[in-house]
């Protein structure tokens, strides 16, 4: 009995070191690289820009990092239809945009999803913020240490509950009444704290629009995109600290479902934009005139 256990440990030791490794295979990484390409074609005018460019996927325990195309200092070897190589100590490591080896890449952090759409949804994030100046948008990670407050705390939370509700919503009038709870629960948060509109809405230009362009770009159908949403929110709610991350969970949902009214919204915005005003404007939800009043 105890040699038939260790037989099949050792068996599934093996299985889990021979898919890590293939995680990490120029095959698989071509793999991966394919489909953000495909994706990236099927959704040219979301932007009016392919956002498929020079990329990076990188193992952050070992540096090895595997490229879809060579750099122009002659640091990467070619292997196959990708590129390879170790990534100097100097060069931080995260899933964001680095400028590197005479090029600007979109870097992603390997192991990646084993869901298909989970993937593509992180590379199309990390490629917005590689073309994100060239599109008008700056680079910005605004802090929001309003949000790690109690209050501030409170009404985030409140107006996430509200957008899980606008999501789960059968029609356009239920929709609104949640949309109105949430822009109610934002508006009041903001009233709050001094200066918070701005820090929020910079961080939501940033991020938010991020991973709204890799939540469309990603493929999901209606009910993979809603249940993506919710999931996420939820997942968000057990983080210990809502400064940096509030972004991804916020603006995709606005973005989503303005998205089913308007497909061609984002191009109508630009780094200037008050992505409350905006939104709040287009989904046709009005709030009360006198709520900034209030203390």
């Amino acid at each position: 009995m105890k040699q038939t256990v260790a037989t099949a440990f050792f068996f599934l030791f093996v299985l889990g070191v021979k898919a890590q490794t293939q995680s990490t295979s120029p095959d698989t990484v071509s793999i991966f690289f394919d489909e953000l390409k495909t994706a990236s074609k099927k959704n040219i005018g979301l932007w009016n820009k392919d956002l498929y460019g020079p990329m990076i996927l990188i193992d952050p325990k070992t540096r090895e990092l595997f490229a879809n195309e060579p750099d122009l200092e002659g640091i990467l070897k070619g292997n196959g239809t990708t590129y390879s190589g170790i990534l100097p100590a100097a060069v931080n490591i995260a899933n964001t945009a680095v400028n590197w080896g005479g090029k600007r890449w979109a870097m992603a952090m390997l192991p990646l999803s084993e869901n298909k759409e989970n993937r593509i949804n992180l590379l199309a994030h990390e490629s917005f913020h590689s073309i994100q100046p060239s599109l008008g948008f700056t680079l910005n990670n605004a802090e929001n240490n309003h949000l790690d407050q109690k209050k501030g705390r409170i009404y985030l939370r409140l107006e996430l509950e509200a957008l899980k509700q606008a999501i789960r919503s059968n029609s356009e009038k239920e929709m609104k009444q949640h949309l109105t709870s949430a822009f109610t629960f934002r508006k009041y948060r903001n009233t709050l704290y001094k200066g918070s509109e701005t820090t929020e809405n910079l961080l939501e230009l940033n991020e938010g629009i991020a991973e709204f362009t890799g939540l469309i770009v990603s493929g999901r159908n209606k009910e993979q995109a809603r249940s993506s949403l919710l999931n996420g929110i939820d997942g968000f709610m057990k983080n210990p600290t809502f400064v940096r991350s509030f972004a991804y969970y916020t603006t995709p949902v606005y973005g989503y479902l303005l998205y089913q009214k308007d497909p061609d919204w984002n191009k109508k915005i630009d780094a200037k934009t008050n992505l409350t005003s905006y939104f709040s404007k287009a989904l046709d939800i009005r709030i009360q005139a006198d709520l900034q009043k209030r203390s």
